[in-house]
């Protein structure tokens, strides 16, 4: 039977590419009878993950055509083309349709993270025929999302056309939700920062009190900023603590009291006239570290964030993985004592209890005798403040704060070294508020910790950095999330338009 070189499938609104070749479907001699287990268990991964190209090699293409049309789109396998088809339609095509809304996120991901790229080198780097390529970017031009940068030589033939994001195609804004402050940043589509403010946080005020003060704040930004709401993708508040991602609430704060159970996506979404989403601060940092660093999808990629707890986000084939309830990546629930401090999530010993800067300042004010004229308030409101006085002191010598400082930096790197056991990242990016002063002790921790005990040491090393902009990296994060759900479908989450 001659192989068909393209076959797609539908599954969940995405068209998946099945390219079938000549090599045995399980990789290995063992007959007939073991491809059709081998086959279906790849075509689940896929149906979990459809924003990725499912490749079935095997000589039986008629078998194989048969269990991706039962499995991944059996509602859909008399009408899509080239699946459902008699032995007599096995002829060759040319072309798949690859170009559904995982191609394009993979398209418009691989754009961001290479800067100007040419068409022959997108259909080099993402595996999608020429024509798949020349469709998406067409569609991506017309949006505006991209544009044409000028060309380069390409050894003998005519110059290649490059293509780049288009940064003013787009805006989005994103606001950093804390007990402290709020920090409100526009970004354009592609990550820079056209405009920032800082405003008075949560504190005790009622949820909606804040909630009024933010939207009255959203519109003054934007019109300061000199945006015009038709450029505006969305908006995105990100906050710490446990997030329901169905009700678009806070579930528990050790900050953030009041907000529990409160709906501000719902809100906000009634109030403002623009598309809205609820994150996690951390999470939020990491896609923004991801975004605006271009790094590229090939990296398992993480970020650490400390403000005034500590969390993490992941980063895996350029998509923020987010567990079952969209709260992965806690990081500062590891327990690190067995039997330690108690921590309002339930836990005992949590790295949170002994690395964060409130537990830091709890450590600070027994030896409050030995830190005087370091102007340390010491109370609920003024961690954030007093945190970076005595990440000062530390940095500038004082041995009180130095010992303090890095005691918190040594419980945070046997956490990371934990993490990264467990996920194996190429590269981890320290950020938040409360690295602003001190990353340099922390990131030395962390590195000398990961070279000393990460179990693929021997295999790999670990690129520790610093974020450029921590004290802004949450809120950077949180515009980068609008324009990953806008430009890259199926790498975001989803948007809530305005009722």
């Amino acid at each position: 039977m001659p192989p068909r070189p393209h076959d797609t499938v539908e599954a969940g609104g995405e068209l998946v590419e099945v390219r079938l070749g000549p090599v045995d479907l399980a990789g290995t001699h063992q007959g007939q009878a073991d491809r059709p287990r081998e086959a279906r268990r790849t075509v689940a991964l896929v149906q979990g993950r459809v924003s990725h190209r499912l490749v079935l090699l095997g000589p039986d293409h008629g078998a194989v055509r048969s269990l991706v049309t039962a499995i991944v789109s059996p509602t859909r396998a008399s009408t899509t083309p080239g699946l459902a088809r008699g032995a007599e339609d096995d002829v060759a095509r040319p072309e798949s349709s690859a170009s559904g809304p995982g191609s394009r996120a993979l398209v418009v991901d691989v754009i961001r993270s290479s800067g100007p790229i040419s068409r022959v080198e997108l259909t080099e780097t993402t595996g999608l025929t020429q024509p798949s390529i020349s469709n998406i970017v067409r569609k991506l031009l017309v949006e505006g999302i991209v544009r044409e940068s000028g060309r380069v030589a390409s050894g003998g033939g005519k110059p290649r056309t490059l293509i780049e994001i288009n940064p003013g195609a787009l805006y989005a804004v994103g606001v950093q939700l804390g007990f402290e402050s709020m920090t409100f940043v526009a970004t354009g589509a592609g990550g820079g920062i056209v405009a920032r403010q800082l405003v008075d946080g949560a504190s005790l005020d009622s949820p909606d009190e804040v909630t009024d003060r933010l939207v009255a704040q959203f519109d003054a930004f934007v019109d300061a900023a000199g945006i015009s709401r038709a450029s505006i993708a969305g908006v995105a508040v990100v906050a710490p603590g446990p997030l329901s991602a169905d009700h678009g609430a806070i579930l528990r704060s050790p900050t953030l009291r009041r907000w529990e159970g409160f709906s501000l996506r719902d809100r906000l979404s009634e109030r403002l006239d623009v598309p809205v989403l609820i994150d996690n601060d951390a999470a939020a940092a990491a896609v923004g570290e991801f975004w605006t660093r271009r790094v590229p999808r090939t990296e398992t990629f993480a970020g650490i964030y400390m403000g005034t707890g500590l969390g993490a986000g992941i980063i895996i084939d350029g998509a923020l993985y987010r567990g079952a309830s969209s709260n992965a990546g806690e990081l500062g629930h590891t327990s690190v004592d067995l039997d330690g401090e108690p921590c309002f999530c339930g836990n005992r010993g949590c790295v949170e209890r002994y690395a964060a800067p409130a537990a830091v300042l709890l450590q600070a004010r027994e030896q409050s005798g030995r830190l005087t004229g370091l102007g340390l308030a010491f109370e609920d409101h003024t961690v954030a403040q007093d945190f970076d006085r005595l990440a000062r002191a530390a940095v500038g010598g004082h041995p009180v704060a130095e010992s303090l400082i890095a005691t918190s930096a040594r419980y945070l790197a046997a956490a990371v070294v934990s993490f990264v056991n467990v996920l194996d990242v190429d590269r981890l990016v320290l950020s938040g508020p409360s690295i602003a002063v001190a990353g340099s002790v922390y990131a030395r921790a962390v590195r000398e910790r990961l070279m000393e005990s990460a179990f693929a040491r021997q295999s790999h090393d670990v690129r520790v950095e610093l974020a450029t902009n921590p004290r802004d990296s949450a809120a950077i994060g949180a515009a980068a999330l609008v324009l990953q759900s806008s430009v890259s479908p199926g790498h975001g989450p989803q948007l809530i338009q305005p009722n």
